[in-house]
C-alpha cells in the first residue's frame, strides 16, 4: 500500500456562515494540499466533524473532492462508529470504487472489551471491498485498541492494512512497529509524534496541520521516512509551536482558525463546538508570522 506512504491529511469541512457547506473553500484547501506535498486526502474524519455532517452532506463532500482531487492522489473515506451494522450497511452503499481504503474508528462510547473490538472489526473487514485503516484513537473513543487487538487483526484479515495510532503513547507506536507483520502500516495521528514514528519505522502520518502548512510538514514526514534525522527535526522544530496551539482548545477549532488567518476557509464549526477564542486565535497568527520570517 505505498499509496498511504508519507502525509496524509485529515481533511476539514469548512462551512459559511450559515453553517452549511462552503464546498468551494474544500475545493480549495483540496488543491492547496496537492499543489504543496500531500500525498493523500483523508474525506470525513473528526477533523471532518463527521459527527455533524449528514449523510447526503458527506454525499456532496465526496463529490467535490473527488472532482478537485481529479485522480491525482488516493483518497481515503471514513466510515466508522459504534453501531457495526449501521458502519456495514453504510459500507455496503458507498461508491467506493473512487477510495483506496477506508479509516475506520476504533467504537466510542459503548467502551468494549478487546474481542468485542475484534469482532466489530472482524464483522468490517469481512464486509468491506477494499482495505481498511483501523483508528486508534482513545482521547475520543475512551477504550484503548491494545497492539494485540491491533496486531490480530492485522495478521487475521488481508484488507487490515494499517492502523492509523493516536494514543499519543510512544512505548505503545513501538510495540506496533517491532511486532507487526511486514506489509501491515503503522500510520501516526498524533501530529506532534509523527516524526518520530517515521523515523523509527512507521509509514507516516494522516495529519491535522499538514493540511495548512503542507509543504513543510510532507517535507519533514518524507525526511524522517529517509532516515535523515537532523534535516526533518529542524522542521520539526519550527513547527512545533503551531502544532501544539490547534489542540489547545478543540480540533477542529484550531485548525480552522489557521486555515483561516491562511485565508483558506471560514473558521465556523458546528455546535457543540465553538470556534477557537479570540486569545487563541491571536497567538495562532503570531505563530504562523513566525513561521513564514
Amino acid at each position: 500500500m505505498n499509496q498511504l506512504l508519507g502525509t496524509g491529511v485529515a481533511i476539514v469541512t469548512p462551512f459559511k456562515d450559515d453553517l452549511s457547506v462552503d464546498h468551494e473553500a474544500l475545493a480549495n484547501i483540496v488543491n492547496y494540499n496537492i499543489d504543496n506535498g500531500t500525498n493523500y486526502i483523508v474525506i470525513s474524519g473528526t477533523t471532518g466533524e463527521s459527527v455533524t455532517v449528514s449523510k447526503q452532506e458527506k454525499k456532496d463532500i465526496i463529490v467535490t473532492i473527488s472532482k478537485a482531487n481529479n485522480n491525482r492522489v488516493p483518497m481515503v473515506l471514513g466510515i466508522g462508529g459504534n453501531n457495526t451494522l449501521e458502519v456495514i450497511e453504510e459500507i455496503n452503499n458507498t461508491d467506493l470504487s473512487s477510495m483506496t481504503a477506508i479509516l475506520s474508528v476504533s467504537p466510542y462510547y459503548s467502551k468494549p472489551t478487546q474481542e468485542g473490538l475484534y469482532q466489530h472489526f472482524k464483522a468490517i473487514a469481512e464486509a468491506c471491498p477494499i482495505p481498511i485503516i483501523l483508528y486508534n484513537v482513545p482521547g475520543r473513543t475512551s477504550k484503548n485498541m491494545e497492539p494485540e487487538t491491533t496486531l490480530r487483526l492485522a495478521r487475521d484479515f488481508s484488507n487490515v492494512v494499517a492502523v492509523k495510532e493516536a494514543g499519543n503513547n510512544v512505548q505503545q507506536y513501538l510495540e506496533l512497529i517491532r511486532n507487526k507483520p511486514k506489509d501491515f502500516m503503522v500510520i501516526s495521528g498524533d501530529d506532534d509524534l509523527a516524526l518520530g514514528v517515521a523515523l523509527a519505522g512507521g509509514s507516516g502520518v494522516i495529519s491535522v496541520i499538514g493540511q495548512a502548512l503542507p509543504k513543510e510538514f510532507s517535507k519533514m514526514i518524507q525526511l524522517g521516512l529517509d532516515g535523515k534525522a537532523e534535516e526533518a527535526y529542524e522542521l520539526h522544530y519550527k513547527l512545533m509551536p503551531i502544532t501544539s496551539l490547534i489542540f489547545e482548545e478543540n480540533n477542529p477549532a484550531g485548525i480552522k482558525a489557521v486555515l483561516k488567518a491562511l485565508n483558506l476557509c471560514n473558521d465556523t464549526v458546528r455546535l457543540p463546538l465553538v470556534e477557537a477564542t479570540q486569545n487563541l486565535q491571536t497567538r495562532i497568527k503570531q505563530a504562523i508570522l513566525e513561521l513564514q520570517n
